[in-house]
């Protein structure tokens, strides 16, 4: 099978607008989380998210073009854009048949959904829906604009997996082209779910953090205290190519993607498996696929969304995988600093691994206090610092409602 390498990095998150920010952003510790401002929260239970920030959506589109996307559709393209412009394809240089487009949400359009539907409730009780309703909604249409954007008419399509879907993108991705069905794949997702029926609905569910009082620190993974996820908002996209057509174009290479690995809980709707067992599979498979030992992996993104069951499950399904080895490996949650972007989080973490790898440096998971007695302290969360360390195999988490779970197994490029 072909190998597979990422040229092309794009990113805007609550602690940066493209990926330069993004990192800084990660390795300083910077908390993106705050008091909500796109609507008033009085009446809800948390009052506080992890928003974008100086987000001004003419500086990426025209403003006929604004109308016709939502929020979640326009991070996603602009997080594409990034990502292709970075990776410097062109149609001098590549087949534009072969390059596809995978990407996703894992809600979707619920901002626009939501504002139709309260408008309509006001009315007399006739639709006058928009001609966009639709389009602003469904998850597959950012695939399609950067497809007409660039003139790319390889696959296209959108994964959906709720929190998983950007992983499952590139794992996608992966699979087109080391199997030979496209030459590259510009893969990702995003999320905008702070509204009223975002913020409410996770709410319900008792997933959220009621931490009113120190939005800061809500987002706080491992930790003794921890008491729901902080609702995060952005997305993350990667440019996916096989290593022979990348050297031939002399492309920038970040990392070598090498296996992934991808399983079912089949326990839970919305918890984990208390044992991990779906997320240990994961982690297996993406070892298996890239035929790499355990003792070599020497970093892992966490999943890590900071509620009690979840943080605990990953924790079990990483000592049952590594054995004494987790010890070894450096693991860490970006979510402390960026929140938990549901269907963009596999993207972003992503970028944050593939980074990590680059430049040889494991951001920190911030907002830790207290040690959970449930959870062994003598493991390396990278707690408050980011840390130098030499990296060459990495690996990132990302598991969704429905017991849907991905891992994606990176290396640091060497011929």
């Amino acid at each position: 099978m072909k190998r597979v390498v990422i040229t092309g990095l794009g990113a805007i998150t609550p602690i940066g607008n493209n990926v330069k920010e993004f990192w800084e952003g990660l390795i300083s510790g910077r908390n993106g989380v705050a008091t909500i401002t796109r609507f008033d929260h009085t009446n809800f239970k948390t009052h506080f998210a992890a928003e974008v920030k100086n987000y001004d959506p003419l500086n990426y589109f025209d403003r006929k073009d604004v109308r016709k996307h939502d929020l979640y559709s326009q991070f996603d393209v602009v997080a594409a854009i990034e990502a292709v412009e970075s990776s410097h394809l062109t149609p001098v240089n590549t087949d534009f048949d072969e390059v596809g487009v995978v990407l996703t949400a894992g809600i979707g359009g619920v901002t626009h959904f939501f504002n139709e539907v309260m408008e309509h409730a006001k009315g007399d009780g006739v639709p006058r829906m928009g001609p966009y309703y639709i389009p602003k909604m469904i998850l597959n249409i950012p695939a399609g604009v950067i497809s007409i954007k660039y003139g790319f008419r390889g696959p296209n399509f959108a994964t959906v997996s709720a929190c998983a879907s950007s992983s499952h993108a590139i794992a996608s991705a992966f699979d087109l082209i080391r199997y030979g069905k496209a030459t590259a794949v510009v893969a990702g997702g995003a999320e905008a779910a702070i509204c009223e029926a975002g913020i409410g609905g996770f709410n319900a569910m008792h997933a959220l953090s009621l931490r009113n009082d120190d939005p800061a620190t809500a987002s706080r993974p491992f930790d003794k205290n921890r008491d729901g996820f902080v609702m995060g908002e952005g997305g993350g996209c990667v440019v996916l190519e096989d290593l022979e057509h990348a050297l031939k174009r002399g492309a920038d290479i970040y990392a070598e993607i090498v296996g992934v690995g991808m399983s079912g809980d089949a326990y839970h709707i919305t918890a984990p498996h208390p044992e991990g067992y779906g997320a240990s599979l994961s982690m297996e498979r993406a070892l298996k696929d890239a035929g790499v030992d355990r003792s070599e992996i020497d970093h892992i993104n966490t999943h890590g969304t900071s509620t009690p069951q979840g943080d605990l499950a990953e924790i079990v399904a990483i000592k049952k995988v590594f054995g004494d080895l987790a010890y070894n490996i450096s693991l860490n949650s970006t979510k402390s600093m960026t929140g938990h972007l549901l269907g963009g989080t596999g993207a972003v973490e992503a970028i944050a691994t593939i980074m990590a790898l680059k430049e040889g440096i494991v951001p920190p998971t911030i907002n830790h206090f207290e040690d959970d007695p449930q959870i062994d302290p003598q493991l390396d969360f990278t707690f408050n610092q980011a840390r130098k360390r030499d990296l060459r195999y990495a690996m990132s988490n990302a598991f969704g409602f429905g017991g849907q779970n991905t891992s994606l197994l990176f290396k640091k490029f060497t011929f």
